[in-house]
């Protein structure tokens, strides 16, 4: 199943995040087709300082923070050292916020517990993240 564009939330927008999910979301970008995943299962692709990546979410749980023990290390200042969790169930993956100082945001909105969708638009500091979910 290829990555189509998402809808962006218009608070998304304002928030000048357009231009970043653009390039991460669209298959037909310049060198994000390298960075799509293309087995089935749940991704985080992310966006930072113009450099994009893809970590499959593989564990039950996964840290997002600036410090060691995350298991998705992202080097901003805005990004407390444990920032927020991703944890997976069988039939949704959560994420929730560890008390981060600058807060956890989704689809353009502050959360600090949420279900994640296909699509779904997660802004740590300076750090966009988009969630994927492919089945077979």
């Amino acid at each position: 199943m290829p990555l189509n564009p998402t809808p962006i939330d218009r608070r998304t927008a304002e928030r000048g995040q357009t231009e970043a999910l653009d390039a991460i979301d669209r298959p037909s970008a310049a060198g994000s087709a390298q960075h799509a995943p293309s087995a089935p299962g749940r991704y985080l692709l992310v966006e930072q300082g113009g450099s994009q990546r893809v970590l499959a979410l593989t564990r039950p749980i996964t840290h997002l923070g600036r410090g060691f023990g995350a298991t998705l290390q992202l080097e901003d200042a805005g990004v407390s050292r444990r920032h927020a969790i991703v944890v997976q169930r069988r039939d949704c993956a959560r994420i929730l916020d560890d008390r981060s100082a600058n807060g956890t945001w989704l689809n353009g909105r502050r959360v600090f517990e949420a279900e994640l969708h296909d699509g779904d638009v997660i802004v740590v500091g300076r750090a966009m993240l988009v969630y994927r979910e492919l089945t077979a």
